[in-house]
């Protein structure tokens, strides 16, 4: 059986959260629908508020420290990728938006991604075609059709959801699934990301 690497980002801020608790049944749900395609799926999870600290300083340094090095080279080498924020004033937060600012502009090309959120309101689900769709339609991933959001009600039969939201996260992960199933090749490993010499860095700044 073949594997796919496939890598979850979920962007909760609290313990425990919901965006973990989603992303943990949509990993779940793509580990199932690969295995029915005959596909292994290697899932790995990382949770941005452990890495808080280390975006911001590469926002103003350009420069990753390890911890944050690693996760960004996870997510580069992935086959594909489930994403997951929680809604902050219409949009996806503020922490989520900055780790892909500093991924490599590069690095989802062609790549599956998930997208999926969750709130406090119905009416916040408006973000994923609105904010979250566009932004990697902008890295160029490929976004598949059904994005999934998860509020307070879906969140009342216990922790693996209500079967409405079982239902709409087994069509998504049916639907990544389809996408790595009809790539006949894993996606290449990317080499390690290198930061620019100091100088170099500099020298942008001032040219702004």
């Amino acid at each position: 059986m073949e594997t796919r690497r496939v890598v979850v980002v979920s962007g909760g801020m609290g313990t425990p959260s919901s965006s973990r608790m989603l992303a943990d049944q949509l990993a779940e749900a793509a580990r199932r629908e690969l295995h029915e395609a005959g596909i292994q799926a290697d899932t790995t999870i990382i949770e941005l508020r452990n890495l808080a600290v280390d975006i911001a300083n590469n926002m103003v340094t350009g420069f990753a420290p390890p911890a944050l090095a690693d996760a960004l080279q996870t997510v580069a080498d992935a086959d594909a990728l489930i994403v997951v924020s929680p809604v902050f004033s219409g949009s996806y937060s503020g922490l989520f938006k900055s780790f892909f600012d500093v991924l490599d502009n590069t690095a989802l090309d062609g790549m599956p991604v998930l997208i999926a959120a969750t709130g406090g309101s119905i009416r916040h689900s408006l973000m994923l075609d609105h904010a979250m769709r566009p932004l990697f339609s902008y890295l160029r991933a490929r976004v598949v059709s059904t994005g999934v959001f998860a509020g307070p009600e879906d969140w009342g039969a216990g922790s693996t959801g209500a079967p409405a939201l079982d239902q709409r996260t087994s069509r998504a992960a049916r639907e990544l699934a389809g996408m790595l199933a009809g790539t006949t090749t894993a996606r290449r490993p990317r080499g390690p990301e290198t930061s620019l010499p100091f100088e170099e860095l500099l020298a942008q700044v001032q040219g702004r």
